[in-house]
């Protein structure tokens, strides 16, 4: 199987007045053509900050201090800047949280989107129109004709997601980093556009890290699953493993804590304590203190290691 993208112990960490946050200590994980891995994790786990750091996009003060981010045949963690330029948005393609991240509020949708086909390919200004029109549609954007010369305030917060979803595919990269890029749409629209993202993934083989907190997007979308928390990953396999039978607390926690697992008139369970501050981490395994299986072996750094095949987990006393 032909691997899209290998990451090799990234280390990306943030040299502040306070100290230095180790955001990304030492994530690994691999994503096969045409395959979409779940990066997932509750707020300040380091899921974006991976995501951020594969592009290139992290700004001081953090840097990556350490690992490789293999790309067919590259390592991206040591291109310049304008190498990085030649690939970001042409073979791989970010999808923020917030669609303003992507538009220019002052410039029409048509300018923005034909902008972007031609700053890659020498193409026409009518066929870079067309496909621009034909990447709203895939979105679900009715009459894009008109849609075009709108400009982004004309848009609803949910139809400024689905343009710069649109934006990420106009080129068919071979990688796709989705930053949560579904959490401000309806279930109708977040559902027709996982369909259109699976297909993508399956038709031209792009491969996708779609982070994000949410376990059932994950479980209809992913082939495999990375846990982190507190910028490690904690659990890695394939997504009906890890989902059906989780080896990490912290994992276990996370999908205990989904409200449809819950019967009627209980209240929600959930993971005791609060993450905590990544500038003063707990001795041994970060997760000690809110685990119900910690023990005298926990105040030792676990290693993230393979426990049943093709599972790995960063724990002493996993779940079996």
């Amino acid at each position: 199987m032909s691997l899209t993208l290998e990451v090799r112990d990234l280390r990306t960490h943030f040299f502040t007045r306070a100290g230095v946050v180790k955001a990304v200590d030492g994530v690994s994980f691999t994503v096969a053509r045409g395959k979409v891995l779940g990066l997932v994790g509750e707020s300040g786990s380091g899921k974006t900050v991976t995501g951020f750091s594969i592009l290139g996009m992290v700004d001081a003060p953090g840097r990556i201090t350490g690992g490789s981010i293999w790309f067919q045949g590259r390592d991206l963690a040591n291109l310049s800047e304008e190498e990085m330029r030649h690939l970001r948005g042409n073979r791989i393609a970010m999808i923020f949280q917030d669609p303003m991240m992507t538009l220019n509020p002052v410039l029409r949708i048509d300018t923005q989107m034909i902008e972007t086909v031609q700053a890659h390919e020498k193409v026409s200004r009518e066929e870079a129109r067309q496909r621009s029109r034909d990447a709203l549609g895939m979105v679900g954007i009715g009459s894009p004709d008109e849609r075009l010369k709108s400009y982004p305030h004309q848009f609803s917060g949910g139809m400024r997601q689905r343009v710069a979803i649109a934006i990420a595919l106009l080129h068919r990269p071979d990688l796709i980093v989705a930053d949560e890029p579904t959490t401000a749409l309806d279930v109708t629209i977040q559902g027709q556009i996982l369909a259109e993202v699976q297909k993508l993934a399956a038709n031209t083989g792009t491969s996708l890290i779609w982070i994000t907190h949410d376990l059932s997007v994950v479980a209809g979308l992913a082939d495999d699953i990375a846990v982190m928390y507190a910028g490690r990953v904690v659990e890695h396999g394939l997504v009906e493993e890890v989902l059906d039978r989780p080896l990490h607390p912290y994992t276990h926690g996370l999908i205990g804590s989904v409200p449809s697992r819950n019967k009627r008139g209980e209240p929600l369970r959930q993971i005791p304590g609060m993450t905590p501050s990544m500038l003063a981490l707990p001795q041994g395994c970060a997760f000690r203190a809110r685990c119900p299986r910690a023990g005298e072996e926990c105040l030792i750094e676990p290693e993230l290691r393979t426990i049943l095949p093709g599972r790995e987990a960063r724990c002493h006393r996993p779940h079996l």
